[in-house]
């Protein structure tokens, strides 16, 4: 089947790869001259202009064409723009982590034009290329089939791994709750590493533990083989920052949570923790400080200098997962194209009621 790929980041330009070994035409673009190197090196088809992309896929009313690009008003820009270019029977895919209110509101408008809009739920990460990718898809029945192809090549498995959620907005509402349960899990991991080393008495070997625990316990998970591995290579985190960047999907699951009346306190607090991790000092714990200060007149500690981070640029397409394993942060070069906040994925953090 032939495809275009719109952004050849980590994640599109590893799918760009992954359909090519299951003998899909691709035509990527990208704002970037190595990313598009990159996918002709494997025999993509790479275009320099959106006029020759569009040209380069096809028929009109049977051309389909993935957008891979950070949510928020980046997608916004590249659907209008091929809004304005496709024809009737074309479909639009959005496989970034858009919000789902967004894609709803979309998918009325492309449907105006006679466009289909397909949503894709992505999950795999930089193991996507190798492992598969899980794929949480909404919209039509017609158009979901249509691209069946393509999902088969993606995940895991052509019978696994991917299925249509239901209609427009769906597929991006199912992977926001997937995001906030992941949200719960990796901070749950984190207290108990946290709390065990803690604990000195012991002197805990956290890689036995992670490892002992993959097998046979109740709490083994992928996340958690990431872990062993990590810790099994002694990776050094003293020099890592502590910020935790959140792309907006834990913010969203909570807002839909309280307008359904539906408790999630766990994803709550992971995410709380994730804003706490992002800020250099919490003026909340600074008037505690002069509280503490004010009424018992106790010690407090002084800030002499401020906290100064860099940052390491993300994976490039293509590259082995192992890049992006802790004792590797270092060792890491440039693959990055975007803006810090591309980088980190947080282009989704918009407030309530801004419009992406």
């Amino acid at each position: 089947m032939k495809i275009g790929m719109i952004g050849l980041g980590k994640m599109g330009g590893n799918m760009v790869l992954r359909l090519q070994q299951g003998g899909h035409h691709v035509v990527g673009y990208d704002r970037s001259e190595d990313a598009l190197r990159n996918i002709e090196s494997h025999g993509a088809q790479g275009a320099r202009s959106m006029d020759d992309f569009i040209a380069a896929l096809g028929d009109p009313g049977e051309r389909a064409v993935w957008v891979m690009v950070p949510s928020g008003k980046i997608t916004q820009s590249v659907i209008d723009d091929l809004a304005a270019r496709l024809a009737p029977g074309d479909i639009i895919i959005d496989g970034g982590n858009s919000n789902f209110h967004d894609t709803q509101r979309r998918g009325e408008e492309l449907a105006a034009k006679g466009l289909k809009f397909v949503d894709v739920g992505t999950s795999g990460g930089v193991w996507g290329l190798a492992e598969g990718y899980a794929m949480m898809i909404g919209g039509s029945e017609d158009a979901v089939e249509r691209l069946r192809p393509v999902f088969e090549t993606l995940a895991p498995a052509a019978d696994r791994g991917w299925g249509r959620m239901g209609p427009s907005g769906s597929g991006h509402y199912v992977k926001m709750v997937h995001n906030g349960i992941e949200y719960g899990m990796m901070q749950s991991y984190a207290e108990g590493f946290e709390l065990m080393k803690a604990h000195q008495d012991f002197n805990l070997d956290m890689a036995q533990i992670a490892e002992l625990w993959r097998h046979g316990s109740v709490v083994r998970s992928w996340l958690l083989d990431l872990t062993a591995e990590a810790l099994k290579n002694s990776a050094d985190f003293d020099s890592l920052s502590d910020y935790v960047a959140d792309s907006g999907e834990g913010r969203w699951t909570i807002i839909d949570s309280i307008e359904l009346g539906v408790p999630t306190p766990v994803i709550t607090l992971a995410t709380q923790m994730r804003f706490r991790s992002q800020q250099d000092v919490s003026y909340a714990g600074q008037m505690l400080s002069a509280m503490r200060r004010s009424f018992g007149g106790h010690a407090v500690k002084t800030l002499e200098s401020p906290k100064k981070e860099g940052m390491v640029p993300e994976v490039k397409a293509g590259d082995h997962p192992k890049v992006a394993a802790p004792e590797n942060i270092h060792a890491a070069s440039g693959g990055g194209t975007g803006s810090q906040a591309e980088q980190l994925g947080e282009t989704g953090k918009q407030s309530v009621g801004d419009k992406g």
